[in-house]
């Protein structure tokens, strides 16, 4: 039959003839906009996956780089066995020859310390009699508690070192490398160490710019070169030895030798082999547990 013999359409039909045109037309244009939200919505998760997979890369870089370069190497002059430098009046540290350190001879942790109970941290003995009351702090330089402690009480241990009551060796060591995206703390302790080396007399006041400069936990820390501007603006070229990452094995030492002794976070600080802060000296503010000290040796 021909479309000219088609039985016409009533009024009712082409309406609904028109309404399923209608129809079709809106469920093909529904399909296109799920399908271009899906596309949308994973091209979204694509793009923060990528994102997330260079920063991922960057910050691995980052850290693979500024991690220590093997186990051995060189321990700064005036650092004792165990990483302290000592200060006595004037800033005055005590002699130490360099030596050399690998990371297969820190012994194994003998047994797991006790909450409450004092590490069994090594050389931290209490001085003879007649002599200054011996003070040895173990430190991080991104430790927000250290720079708090330094800035209450830095004052009255400078105060007591010069009147010669005190002699105040710091460890320094790398346990919050993972508090910053660049292994600062190991870095900064390499730095100070780097400056015992071959600038003793500049060890405390770089000490006190590092804790005055101090950078936010989770950041990148200080860059290399601003470790060495600090040094270099106190007299002290580091250079090289930055550069060169010559101390990061000795910090890497000295950090597993704390922890393999009970050392369990910063400060940890003893006092005439004393701990602070724990046992019967959990409640008392330093300054009197060190006032204490003193006064017990006449």
């Amino acid at each position: 039959m021909s479309p000219a013999n088609q039985p016409r359409q009533t009024k009712a039909e082409r309406t609904a003839a028109a309404r399923e045109k209608a129809r079709q037309i809106r469920e093909a244009q529904q399909k296109r906009e799920r399908r271009n939200k899906l596309l949308i919505r994973w091209g979204v998760v694509v793009a923060l996956v990528a994102v997330i997979a260079v920063v991922a890369l960057v910050v691995t870089t980052s850290m693979r780089q500024n991690a220590p370069i093997g186990d051995t190497g060189p321990r700064a002059a005036n650092t004792n066995q165990y990483g302290g430098v000592t200060l006595g009046k004037g800033s005055a540290v005590t002699p130490v020859p360099a030596s050399t350190v690998n990371v297969a001879d820190v012994p194994s942790a003998t047994s797991k310390p006790t909450q409450g109970q004092p590490a069994n941290a090594p050389a931290v003995e209490a001085s003879p009699k007649g002599q200054p009351v011996k003070v040895v702090m173990y430190i991080d330089f991104i430790c927000p508690i250290c720079k708090q402690f330094e800035d209450t009480y830095g004052s009255k241990l400078t105060q007591e070192r010069n009147d010669g009551k005190i002699t105040l060796e710091y460890r320094p060591l790398g346990f919050l490398d993972q508090q910053s995206t660049t292994n600062y703390s190991s870095r900064a302790a390499a730095a100070a160490a780097a400056v015992a080396n071959s600038h003793p007399d500049k060890y405390a006041d770089f000490i006190n710019a590092l804790y005055a400069q101090q950078p936010g936990e989770g950041s990148a820390g200080l860059t290399d070169q601003k470790l060495k501007d600090i040094a270099k603006g106190l007299g002290a070229d580091i250079d090289q030895a930055v550069d060169d990452k010559t101390y990061r094995p000795q910090v890497k030492y000295d950090t597993q030798l704390a922890a393999s002794s009970g050392v369990s976070g910063t400060p940890t600080v003893f006092v005439d082999g004393k701990q602070w802060g724990v046992g019967a000296a959990a409640n008392t503010p330093f300054d009197q547990f060190l006032d204490a000290a003193v006064a017990a040796k006449g």
